[in-house]
C-alpha cells in the first residue's frame, strides 16, 4: 500500500534536487528504489544515510525500532542491485549488509552522529541491520539529474553547499573531540570537491574554451581558483584526519573553505551558465 506521508517527501525531493523543507530540512536523505521480494515491482523509499568515504554511503535499516524489518530492506536481500537518487546524480548500486566486527564499528558511527538511532535498537529485540550502498561504476559521465549543462552545474553547485553547510553545523553542535563520523563526512566532501574540479579542468573547462574562445580569462580565473581551493581542501583534510584533531582548528579550516569556495562557485555560475545554456 502507498505511503501518503513517503509520496510527499519522494515528491518534495525530486522537485527541489534533494532539498527538503520541515523535518528533513537538515537530514541527509537519498531515495532508494528497490525490487519487491515477492511481486517484483519496483518500490521507492527515503532513507536517511550517513557519508562512508569512496564509492559508498550507509543507509540503516531501523523502521523506527520496529520488531520488522522494513520491506525496502527485505527486498534487498532478495535482489541487492537497487537504484540511488542523491538529488544531483541518479546511479545503481549493490547492497551489502555490513556484519561482524564492520558492523560494530559502522553502527558506533552511526549512534555518534546521531543518538536517536541508538534509541531505535533500544525499542526492540531485534539487531538494526547497517547496508552498504557501493556504487555501481558504468563507464560514461555522471547522470545529473538536470534539463541542461547550466542547470547541471548549479545543481551540483548547491549539492556542495549543503553538504558543507551540514558539516558546518555538525561542528557547532559537536563535542570536545571530532569524531569519527564527523571525520569521515569532511573527508566524502574534500574527496568529492577534488573529483568534481578535476573533471573540470580535464573535459569542462576546454569545451568551454573550444566553443568560447572569450571565456579564456574566466577559465584561467578558474583554474587557479582551483589550485587555492585545493590547498585549503588538503589543509582540512590533514586536520580532521591527525589522532588529536583540535575541534576549533578544524571549524576554522571549514570556515576558510566555506568562504571561499562560494565566492568560486558564484562566479562559476555567472561566468559558465549563460555560455552552456545559450
Amino acid at each position: 500500500m502507498p505511503n501518503d506521508f513517503n509520496q510527499r517527501v519522494i515528491d518534495e525531493f525530486r522537485a527541489n534536487k534533494g532539498r527538503l523543507t520541515g523535518y528533513f530540512a537538515a537530514a541527509r536523505l537519498l531515495l532508494l528504489t528497490t525490487t519487491g521480494a515477492r511481486t517484483g515491482a519496483r518500490h521507492t523509499t527515503p532513507v536517511g544515510y550517513l557519508p562512508d568515504g569512496g564509492d559508498r554511503v550507509l543507509v540503516i535499516a531501523s523502521a523506527g525500532g520496529a520488531d520488522r524489518h522494513p520491506h525496502w530492506y527485505r527486498n534487498l536481500l532478495a535482489h541487492p542491485q537497487v537504484t540511488v537518487e542523491s538529488g544531483v546524480f541518479t546511479y545503481s548500486a549493490r547492497a551489502v549488509v555490513l556484519t561482524g566486527e564492520e558492523r560494530e564499528r559502522a553502527w558506533a558511527r552511526v549512534v555518534e552522529a546521531d543518538e536517536g538511532w541508538a534509541a531505535y535498537q533500544r525499542k526492540t529485540a531485534r539487531t538494526i541491520p547497517v547496508v552498504a550502498l557501493h556504487t555501481i561504476p558504468d563507464g560514461g559521465p555522471p547522470n545529473v539529474d538536470a534539463s541542461s549543462p547550466g542547470e547541471a552545474i548549479k545543481v551540483v553547485h548547491d549539492a556542495f553547499r549543503r553538504e558543507l553547510a551540514l558539516i558546518r553545523g555538525e561542528m557547532t553542535a559537536g563535542s570536545s573531540t571530532l569524531g569519527a563520523q564527523l571525520r569521515i563526512n569532511c573527508l566524502t566532501f574534500c574527496q568529492g570537491l577534488h573529483h568534481h574540479h578535476a573533471g573540470e579542468d580535464l573535459s569542462l573547462f576546454p569545451y568551454v574554451e573550444d566553443r568560447h574562445p572569450s571565456a579564456a580569462g574566466a577559465l584561467r580565473r578558474l583554474r587557479e581558483e582551483h589550485g587555492r581551493i585545493a590547498e585549503l581542501v588538503e589543509e582540512l583534510r590533514r586536520t580532521v584526519a591527525a589522532a588529536d584533531a583540535d575541534p576549533a582548528v578544524a571549524r576554522a579550516e571549514v570556515e576558510r573553505l566555506t568562504g571561499a569556495l562560494e565566492a568560486h562557485l558564484t562566479y562559476e555560475e555567472e561566468e559558465l551558465i549563460p555560455l552552456l545554456d545559450a
